[in-house]
């Protein structure tokens, strides 16, 4: 299962600028005039099975030295395919002679490569395809895409950026006219009008507060008949700094709204969360002893139709024992990069050792400890009040009697 941030594509005629350390491949045509032109730069996170029944991630980029053996050029379709290594990335295009898209994105890559995939149990070639939003570029235009934009899927993430492509080349020359992804353009802001007031203040509209998120409840079975591999029950919500504006968006839990996937490893599992709004990798890991939130990978478009992508793969967040779960019943704020703000509510995750499809014993927060300290600190020291009343009761008491014993 896959989503990814939609883009919406805007035409946009400036002068085409040259990416620096980028793939850059020229395709020809049978009269070897340039038809497709690329210059791109692609990241790769590969999860796959080592021996031992181990799981193990692959991170690599796409190299400099690819062939475009199998690339073709036709009116109405063409494909880009660049080989590397005995794996290979393509991306199949069409036309209506007006406007073209890229209609998918097809990954091939080979467990055999041993220095892609050290310890790969298998040594078998695996394939996936994915849909891009790349829609509507005029014909006879580059499209440009500089902002990262992450593909998700079930085992691979494909990350582009400094993408430069044009699909159907007019006369084999390379045109100067962009159609720019909706990340790459400026966010226009609107400055308020004022009015004198002659009655007195206008009255202020306070900024809307998003309710708590509802709390969501994950389960991730191998496959059907199996029991539950990863428990995860939270509220999510995200903080967006996107230029000078800051937002909020609740991810809604709701099963028709969100849908939830992933994979239980030995050393690694992942929650694949998707939504009408965003798209959420939670990636946890294991040393054996301790579990954690290894990396969060969160893709998707706000409100205003403004595209996102946002990934830190060196977390250490939710660590608790391995066989256990991780509990954190107050609010939590995480700072996962300098744009993106991770909100949690009830959380509680166990991606490791679940037994009988329920949570085991939980690792709390220190925040739930300390709430838990105040009204066992509050009872203790109203305990000792007490005792220090009573011993000054008694003493006081016993002090009375031998006052009275000495006046017979």
């Amino acid at each position: 299962m896959y989503r990814h941030a939609a883009f919406v594509l805007l035409l946009a005629s400036i002068t085409v600028f040259q990416l620096s350390h980028g793939v850059e491949v020229s395709v020809n045509d049978s009269d070897n005039k340039l038809c497709l032109y690329a210059n791109l730069m692609v990241n790769f996170s590969v999860s796959y099975e080592e021996a031992g029944n181990k799981s193990a991630t692959a991170e690599f980029e796409l190299p400099a030295d690819v062939t475009t053996e199998g690339s073709e050029c036709n009116k109405t379709s063409s494909m880009l395919k660049l080989n590397f290594g005995g794996h290979t990335w393509s991306v199949s295009f069409t036309s209506d002679g007006a406007k073209y898209q890229a209609d998918s994105v097809t990954f091939s890559y080979n467990l055999s490569d041993k220095t892609t995939f050290p310890g790969a149990a298998s040594n078998e070639t695996l394939s996936l395809t994915v849909k891009p939003e790349i829609n509507d570029v005029t014909e006879g235009t580059c499209y440009s895409c500089k902002s990262r934009d992450t593909i998700v899927s079930e085992l691979v993430n494909q990350t582009l950026w400094n993408v430069l492509m044009q699909a159907f080349v007019v006369n084999g020359s390379k045109s100067e006219a962009i159609t720019s992804c909706a990340a790459d353009l400026p966010v226009t802001t609107v400055a308020p009008t004022t009015h004198t007031p002659t009655t007195g203040p206008a009255p202020t509209t306070p900024t809307p507060t998003l309710p708590t998120p509802t709390t969501g409840k994950y389960i991730i079975k191998p496959d059907e008949n199996s029991t539950a591999c990863l428990l995860a029950n939270f509220g999510l919500r995200i903080g967006l700094k996107l230029g000078e504006k800051y937002q909020e968006m609740n991810l809604d839990p709701n099963p028709n709204k969100t849908a939830a996937s992933g994979q239980c490893g030995v050393n690694s599992s992942d929650l694949v969360l998707v939504s009408d709004t965003m798209a959420i990798t939670l990636t946890f890991t294991n040393d054996t002893k301790k579990f954690r939130l290894h990396a969060l990978n969160i893709t998707g478009k706000t409100s205003s139709g403004v595209a996102f992508s946002e990934v830190n793969t060196n977390l250490s967040l939710w660590e608790a024992a391995v066989g256990a779960s991780y509990m954190c019943n107050k609010e939590q704020n995480y700072t996962i990069t300098n744009q993106l703000t991770l909100f949690t509510f009830d959380l509680r995750v166990q991606p490791f050792g679940v037994k009988a499809g329920v949570f085991s014993t939980a690792e709390e927060c220190q925040s739930d400890a300390e709430s838990f300290l105040v009204p066992i600190a509050v009872g203790v020291a109203l305990l000792v009040l007490i005792l220090i009343v009573l011993m000054a009761y008694f003493i006081g008491r016993k002090r009375n009697m031998a006052t009275g014993y000495e006046s017979f």
